[in-house]
């Protein structure tokens, strides 16, 4: 026996026998206990470093564990080969990215080899290969049409180097997290969207199922989620024919409303102000306001800033003319990306409108206070009585709220609902090296599905990106 363990020669002798003899492949044995071991497929970015040895050794030791135990252990390999920073680094090396990522593959491969980890190397898939996203191309099919994948114009977070799109988590100070010189902006660009949110309510509810977990983490699940019911409330807009839905969760504070805001990114925003003398100067803030994150918009430290649009809409119930501004902590992400502001009862709104000098009314009276606009120095956000609401006066603001919103549904101004701030996911980058979208765009009929026996549109390699 050697005294001395010479790895290069022990390791590689045996690693050629379980290569010969097909130890680690996995064949259909009815009578052994099914186990699937599967670490995240690395990024083929050319060599694994010391983050792919320590999850894969976990999971190899899984793997070989619970074959010890008898059971039939599944245990594959692939490759999360399409995306961004493939088609980057091949362009930076003047190289087609399906060479660049499979020369990557074939010496990454190499060295997971030269581990020893039990893989069966027979199951071996590259997110790239089409044999493999025609399954992706299928699911999106069959996803479009249960009316769950999408298209739409929307607003995107922009990178000129990466040329293209950012997710938000992406926007660091205003400017991209590859390219910190990079400043981020706002475009407009048709999407393909996933609508998650079809599934909010079955989100939250599971997350009352989830044994174990920690609580920080499942409140953390559901506020993303962020659950609100209330009312849409239409708003007419003086001297124009469409309306301004606003999502409010307090319909017992809406003869309180003295004026409405838009977010920045409201496609009436811009739209309003064309022609008017305000255009110029509310374009600017428009812009200005786009290029801040967005959690710094709606966060407490930050001044809360908005300008005057020049148009006015027509508040529903007391049929009075109020002024329609834009403000940077409005986010068209939640609700209708509209609301209505009641700076008696929200502290915010009324900061806001001592700021811009606008109008305060009194709608709900503490059962033990009298309050006076003009002797107000924070607005009362509490409970009490309605006053100065028209046939609602004297009922508790919190038991008004369900006639106030049959009273709109009546009158044809309003409706109870239930909203999200969760949002559909946006799955268009607008870059080549990625899985086709399977639609075809036809004149005359639209966006039509190519037919699944026809799967996989294949991603064109005859391309020079140079």
């Amino acid at each position: 026996m050697q005294r001395r363990y010479n790895p290069e020669e022990i390791e590689t002798k045996w690693q050629s026998i379980w290569e010969e003899k097909g130890v680690f492949k996995t064949k259909e044995d009815p009578k052994k206990e099914k186990y699937y071991v599967l670490e995240m497929f690395p990024y083929p970015s050319g060599r694994i470093h010391m983050g792919h040895v320590r999850n894969y050794t976990i999971g190899d030791v899984i793997a070989r564990y619970k074959r010890m135990q008898g059971k039939n252990v599944l245990h594959p390999m692939g490759w999360d080969a399409f995306g961004l920073p493939a088609e980057n680094a091949a362009i930076e090396n003047k190289t087609h990215p399906a060479k660049w990522t499979y020369d990557n593959i074939e010496n990454m491969k190499r060295q997971l080899k030269r581990m020893g980890f039990s893989y069966d190397w027979d199951r071996e898939i590259a997110t790239c290969d089409p044999e493999y996203y025609k399954w992706e191309q299928l699911l999106f099919i069959q996803m479009y049409e249960k009316g769950l994948a999408y298209k739409k114009r929307t607003l995107v977070n922009w990178c000129d180097k990466c040329q293209s799109v950012l997710a938000n988590e992406q926007v660091e100070n205003g400017r991209c997290w590859r390219h910190t010189d990079q400043e981020v902006v706002k475009k407009e660009m048709d999407s393909w969207f996933f609508r998650i949110t079809a599934y909010a309510d079955e989100i939250l509810e599971h997350c009352d199922k989830l044994k174990g977990w920690p609580e920080k983490v499942l409140t953390m699940q559901k506020n993303w989620i962020g659950k609100s019911t209330g009312a849409i409330i239409r708003f007419d807009v003086v001297d124009d024919e469409d309306a301004i839905e606003v999502f409010t969760t307090r319909p017992d504070t809406l003869y309180g409303a003295t004026f409405l805001c838009l977010a920045p990114e409201h496609p009436r925003a811009k739209e309003l102000v064309r022609g008017l003398p305000q255009e110029a100067d509310v374009l600017d803030f428009i812009e200005k306001t786009l290029k801040m994150e967005t959690y710094l918009r709606t966060a407490d430290y930050t001044e809360k800033e908005g300008i005057f649009t020049g148009r006015y809409c027509i508040n529903p119930v007391t049929e009075e003319k109020i002024p329609i501004y834009i403000a940077n902590f409005v986010l068209y992400e939640y609700g209708t990306g509209a609301i209505m502001c009641v700076p008696t009862h929200d502290q915010r709104d009324f900061e806001f409108a001592k700021k811009y000098g606008l109008r305060l009314r009194v709608v709900i009276m503490p059962e033990d206070e009298k309050l006076s606009e003009d002797t107000m120095t924070e607005a009362y956000e509490g409970d009490g009585i309605l006053v100065n609401s028209g046939p609602f006066n004297g009922q508790k603001n919190r038991d008004a709220m369900a006639d106030i919103i049959r009273y709109l549904e009546k009158e044809g101004r309003g409706y109870g609902t239930t909203t999200y701030r969760l949002r559909d996911w946006g799955i268009s980058r607008q870059r080549y090296w990625g899985t086709p979208i399977p639609i075809i765009y036809c004149e005359k009929c639209g966006t039509v599905p190519v037919p699944m026996q026809e799967l996989p549109v294949r991603l064109p390699l005859d391309l020079d990106l140079r």
